[in-house]
This record gives structure tokens, C-alpha cells and sequence, in this order.
């Protein structure tokens, strides 16, 4: 008899976990922004400035919209992930039922009164006479298709709780092919279709949306995903208002955290403005290149969030101390790598956005104060993300209110009395610094002293 004691088999390493989340994530980050990036150039290139200003004069209420739908789809894939760590199915498909028919109805009141009265909306936010019947245009056709945007951000922020990034992925693939191929052929009149001029973008965003929904309705049925569109499925299609009130919980203070960021970018850029158009051009491309070196830190504290989730679920709250670390580290290690290369290739980066040299030594100045911090930011994002994902919301959430909207802002109006444009990037580290230390000092004062259970 063979009397050999088996090899017990050993959980992968926690940063393999994270990598295999994360890689498709920042991959759809960097889609989702070159996206964007090459349809302003379409519009720019092929329509003018005008076109530009037009699509412009809407980025403010669509980010407004947007901010909720974000807010709520991450509330949802807590509890998701929750779920799905406890392998209880059915509450995942009661809990992504009722996230999706929320999101029904509100992206129909967005298309039914934002649909009525976008003219109106437009003139009360000041958007310049010369631009108004084309930025109308574009806002009413994005408005009326807020049911199927709200359904997109949704269904592709949920399936990460059950640790899917690789559909969402697919999804935005299609969505982001199909928009860059549409968009072209409106504004030129290919093969027989009307020219639509500035709205060309809105409605290659419906046909994109729609596109990349119907594949992924049928992809998901294909390979019986948890959340496919079947009859298990459709018996929750329906608002469930205790499962809503916690997705709520989680979702509202970081749509409103969303949307402080936004604000405070704002007061920010009428700062720079008052140093000219070469400043504001700086803070164009400074933004761009930190955008894309942000992407993996972002990811990160998602995926922190998600697996911590899944950990609370499945009763392995032990493991929590793990995932903030490794994700600190893996923000460390990626984040930081992505610095180093900012720094290294800065001029030339910076080259690409900006043809003045003069311009593009300010704008390199500006990257230089500022970039590192990214890596604290990173940091940050990971304490709160873990937080977040066993329900406490409120002071992660109004901590990191509190360092942009009372920390950044005022040192940026203060600094720029005493260094110029200079000190309007100081701001930023000083601010991601006194998040950190918060963020911090509350998880290990706080959090690690609570009991953590499920929601």
C-alpha cells in the first residue's frame, strides 16, 4: 500500500491573480482613451475647430451623466463580487437585474426631458451662439441614447465582479471598431449614407453601443455566463429595492467623487487660463501623457476591490491584508515603470501634442513636478478600493473629496500667487500626499478594527 502523503497543491501567487485581471483592464482603459482620442481628430480634422467646440459645449453633462452610471456599476460589482465569492448565482443575476433596469430607467427620463429640452440646457450653460445648433444636435442624439450607453457602462462594469475582464474587454474592441470605422463614413457620405456632419459622433456611438451589446448578449449566452441574458435571468429584470438601497450605498459617494474631480479640474484650468493659450496648451498634453500613465493605477484599485469583494464573499477575509499589499506593490512596480519611462521620453512625448519648442519645455516642467506622484495616487486608490469593497464608502470617499476640492484647489490658487504656473502642479502631489497619509491613517486606525462581513 502506498502510504505517500499527497502534495497538497499550492493557490497560485496573488500577484499571478492580479495580473490576469489587470492586463485586459488597462488594455480597455488604453482603447477607451485612444478611442476618444482619434474621434475628436476625425471631427477636428475632417469638420474643423468648430466641430470640436460643439462636442465640446456637452462634455460637462456627459461626464455628469456618466459619473452615476460609474458610481453605480461599481456599487453593483461590490456586491457582485460578494456574491460570487459565497458561489451564490443567483443573488449575482438578482443584483445585475436590478443595476440594469435602474439603468433603463434612468438613461429613459435622460432621453424622454434631456431629449425635450437639450437647446435649453445648452444656452443655460453658456455654449457660444455660433456652435449652438451643431452642439444641439450632437447632445440631443447622445440624450436619447442614454438607455443604451447606461446599459454598455453597466453590463461591462459588472462582469468584472465576477472576475470577467476579458468579455468587457471584447466588447470595447468591437464598440471602439465599429465607432472609428462609423464615424468617417457619416461625415463623408460613404457608401450612400447621408452626411450627418458634427453629429456623425453621437450617432456612430449609438450603432457602436449597439453593436457591441448585441455581441455581447449573444457571446454570453454562447458560453452560459453567469450573467447571460436566459430565462434564469430574466425573472430578475426587475427593480429589487432592498439589493438597490446597498448598491446605492456604495455607488452614490463615488459617482459624487467623481464628479469633485471633475469640478475641481475645472477650477484648476481657469487658473491656467489666466497665463495664456501656451500654458493652456501645456496643460493639454501633461494631461494626456498622466492619463495614460494613471491607467494602470486605476485598474489596480478596481482589481483590489474586486478580490477583496470576492474574499469578503467567500469567508477569506484573512486575505485582505494580502490584497492591498500586493496591490500597493504591483502599483509600485507598474505605475512606477511607467514614470520612469515618462521622465525618460518626456520631450518626445510631449512632441507629439505640442510643435512649439517653447511650449514644449513648459509643458515638460510641468510633467517633471507632477508625474511621481502618480505612484502616491496609486496607493491611495488601492486603501480605498479594498475599503470600498466591504462596504465602507463614506470616509474613504469624503477623504478623497476633502484632498481635492479643500486640499488641491486652494494650494493651487496660493502657489500660483508666489510661482507662477509652477506652483498649480505643486498642488497635485501635495494633494495625493495628504490623500495617502488620510487614506492611511483611516485604514489602520479604523478599518483594520472593524468586523467585516457581507453585505
Amino acid at each position: 500500500m502506498n502510504t505517500t502523503t499527497p502534495t497538497p497543491v499550492q493557490a497560485p501567487p496573488l500577484w499571478k491573480g492580479y495580473l490576469a485581471f489587470l492586463v485586459p483592464m488597462i488594455i480597455s482603459n488604453i482603447l477607451q482613451g485612444l478611442s476618444g482620442t482619434v474621434n475628436n481628430i476625425y471631427l477636428g480634422q475632417m469638420l474643423g475647430v468648430g466641430a470640436m467646440a460643439a462636442v465640446s459645449a456637452f462634455f460637462p453633462v456627459l461626464f455628469f451623466l456618466i459619473a452615476f452610471m460609474i458610481g453605480l456599476g461599481a456599487g453593483a460589482s461590490v456586491l457582485i463580487g460578494q456574491a460570487w465569492g459565497a458561489k451564490e448565482f443567483e443573488r449575482v443575476r438578482a443584483i445585475t437585474g436590478t443595476t440594469l433596469m435602474v439603468g433603463l430607467y434612468a438613461g429613459l427620463v435622460v432621453a424622454v426631458f434631456g431629449g425635450a429640452f437639450t437647446e435649453g440646457l445648452l444656452r443655460a450653460l453658456g455654449t457660444p451662439a455660433d456652435i449652438l445648433p451643431d452642439a444641439v444636435a450632437y447632445a440631443r442624439i447622445s440624450m436619447m441614447a442614454a438607455p443604451g450607453i447606461f446599459f454598455f457602462l453597466l453590463i461591462t462594469s459588472m462582469m468584472r465582479g465576477v472576475g470577467d475582464t476579458k468579455t468587457p474587454l471584447k466588447t470595447l474592441i468591437i464598440a471602439t471598431v465599429v465607432g472609428l470605422a462609423v464615424t468617417p463614413a457619416l461625415i463623408q457620405g460613404w457608401f450612400g449614407l447621408p452626411r450627418l456632419g458634427v453629429a456623425s459622433g453621437a450617432w456612430a456611438s449609438v450603432v457602436s453601443f449597439l453593436a457591441a451589446i448585441a455581441w455581447t448578449a449573444w457571446h454570453m449566452l454562447r458560453v452560459n455566463h453567469p450573467m447571460a441574458p436566459n430565462a434564469a435571468f430574466k425573472q430578475h429584470l426587475r427593480v429589487d429595492r432592498a439589493i438597490l438601497a446597498k448598491v446605492l450605498r456604495i455607488g452614490l459617494p463615488t459617482g459624487l467623487s467623481m464628479i469633485t474631480i471633475s469640478l475641481a479640474e475645472i477650477a484648476v484650468l481657469f487658473l491656467v487660463n489666466r497665463y495664456g493659450s501656451q500654458a493652456t496648451a501645456a496643460y493639454g498634453a501633461v494631461n494626456q501623457i498622466v492619463n495614460y500613465v494613471q491607467f494602470p493605477a486605476i485598474s489596480i484599485a478596481i482589481t483590489a476591490s474586486i478580490l477583496g469583494a470576492q474574499a469578503i464573499g467567500g469567508g477569506r477575509t484573512h486575505m485582505l491584508g494580502a490584497i492591498v499589499r500586493t496591490g500597493i506593490y504591483m502599483n509600485l512596480v507598474l505605475t512606477g515603470s511607467l514614470v520612469l519611462l515618462g521622465y525618460a521620453f518626456s520631450r518626445a512625448m510631449l512632441g507629439l501634442f505640442i510643435t512649439d519648442p517653447a511650449v514644449v519645455e513648459l509643458a515638460q516642467t510641468l510633467l517633471h513636478i507632477m508625474l511621481w506622484s502618480s505612484v502616491i495616487m496609486g496607493m491611495s486608490m488601492v486603501l480605498s478600493g479594498l475599503m470600498r469593497a466591504s462596504g465602507v464608502v463614506l470616509w474613504p470617499t469624503a477623504i478623497s473629496m476633502f484632498a481635492i476640492g479643500c486640499v488641491e484647489v486652494p494650494v493651487a490658487w496660493l502657489l500660483s500667487a508666489h510661482y507662477g504656473l509652477n506652483g498649480i502642479w505643486v498642488a497635485y502631489p501635495v494633494a495625493f500626499l495628504v490623500m495617502l497619509g488620510m487614506q492611511t491613517a483611516y485604514y489602520r486606525l479604523v478599518w483594520r478594527k472593524l468586523t467585516i462581513r457581507r453585505l
